[in-house]
């Protein structure tokens, strides 16, 4: 089971990243897939879930309306498109997949990590 995040960076507050999340050794369709965020000092927090087969989506709040969770199950690949960055948003942005959406990180399968840096 392999979890590889890319798309991190630096970028000013306002601007947008696109994370992606490429998946591989289980069934993708078979797997919700979450997003978390660390930033230093602070604990992992929630960030979004697609379910699996893909029919639905959730977000925290802080995120609404400025983040958007997609996937292209062809690439068994899911996104994370965030708009509108915060200096606060600066993060360790982690996938993970597990059987169901939760906002607890009882995920079976992490990735690594892409670090986002939202200068203000």
């Amino acid at each position: 089971v392999q979890l590889v995040e890319s798309g991190g960076g630096l970028v000013q507050a306002g601007g947008s990243l696109r994370l992606s999340c490429a998946a591989s050794g289980f069934p993708f369709d078979d797997y919700a897939i979450g997003w978390f965020r660390q930033a230093p000092g602070k604990e992992r927090e929630w960030v979004s879930c697609i379910s699996s087969r893909r029919g639905n989506t959730y977000y925290a709040d802080s995120m609404k309306g400025r983040f958007t969770i997609s996937s292209d199950n062809a690439k068994n690949t899911v996104y994370l498109q965030m708009n509108s960055l915060k200096p606060e948003d600066t993060a360790v942005y982690y996938c993970a997949a597990d059987l169901i959406c939760s906002r607890s990180s009882r995920y079976d399968h992490w990735g690594q990590g892409t670090q986002v840096t939202v200068s203000s």
